[in-house]
């Protein structure tokens, strides 16, 4: 029997279940978590950083020094501005478009008047060509050479710009008579006046004039060529005293059309060459009149020579 009651006796069995995180459980992911997100604010407020402006760092220190203060005062152009990352301010605080200004007072504008920006242009260009007409007579007048041929320069101020007219004397003419060879005294007021006229940069016109009496017959060499060649003979002493032959705009002969004194116009004084630092306007006028050169290729004269020379006209 006792054998039997061996038998009989119940096996008990222990099964020990196993567990990976029974020391720390799941906490690990909650702090991961919390990591991960502190890590995205943080990127977030770099990129805010960076692509806020100035004035809005400004705005958003000086609300979280005194929010409250900000917010009743208008806070300038970065707390309450509308552009502002926080909305708001100004004078009444149930706006949420915000202000630009305090008082809501719109930005200042700046506009530009074109009619008046050219008048002031206008007007530092006649002061510079007034400069340029006393810096003129003072080199004249105190050059031992040219002090005592000072009157026969004359300088003025024309709607085209300053003239500078260098008028002949019977007793020193500035050409021989039917002539466009430079006298020596010439050649040296020209060169002086050439040396002074590379300190601005203006275009000039160079014009020759003669009397009213007759060369030749008319059909042949007249005074308008020879008002034509005295002109140009001057543009070459004002190169040789060192202006730059692009400043040259235009070189014509009006031979007597023009006259100095148009009471006698047989008045040796007539007979001038007369040099012009032109304004800009006056430059404008040119090119838009149509006298300026169109820049394209000339036609080949129809003999397949060399085209002649233009005839000088006013």
């Amino acid at each position: 029997m006792a054998g039997d009651a061996k038998k009989l006796q119940p096996i008990i069995i222990k099964k020990i279940k196993k567990g990976g995180h029974a020391a720390h459980g799941g906490a690990w992911k909650i702090a991961y978590a919390d990591f991960v997100t502190a890590m995205m604010a943080f990127f977030l407020l770099m990129w805010l950083l960076g692509s806020t402006t100035e004035g809005d760092k400004k705005g958003i220190a000086d609300y979280f020094q005194s929010p409250l203060k900000v917010a009743l005062m208008g806070g300038g152009s970065g707390a309450g501005d509308a552009s502002s990352l926080i909305k708001g301010g100004g004078t009444d605080l149930s706006r949420q478009g915000g202000q630009v200004k305090k008082g809501d007072i719109e930005r200042e504008r700046k506009t530009y008047n074109l009619k008046a920006l050219k008048a002031e242009q206008r007007k530092a260009e006649q002061a510079r060509l007034s400069e340029l007409k006393d810096k003129m007579a003072e080199v004249i007048a105190n050059s031992p050479k040219l002090a005592e041929f000072k009157s026969q320069v004359r300088l003025d101020m024309t709607r085209e710009g300053l003239r500078i007219q260098i008028v002949d004397d019977q007793r020193r003419p500035m050409f021989d008579s039917g002539s466009a060879e430079v006298q020596a005294y010439m050649r040296d007021i020209l060169r002086a006046i050439g040396s002074v006229l590379t300190e601005v940069p203006n275009r000039l016109t160079l014009e020759g004039h003669t009397d009213a009496q007759p060369m030749g017959s008319g059909l042949g060499y007249s005074n308008w060529e020879l008002s034509a060649d005295r002109a140009n003979a001057s543009r070459r002493e004002l190169l040789a005293g060192g202006l730059d032959d692009a400043r040259i705009l235009r070189v014509q002969g009006l031979a007597a059309s023009v006259p100095f004194t148009r009471q006698d116009p047989f008045d040796p004084i007539n007979r001038r060459i007369s040099i012009i630092v032109m304004t800009r306007d006056a430059e404008e006028r040119f090119f838009q009149s149509g006298d300026a050169p169109v820049e394209e290729e000339e036609a080949e004269p129809p003999d397949g020579g060399a085209s002649s020379p233009p005839i000088p006209h006013r």
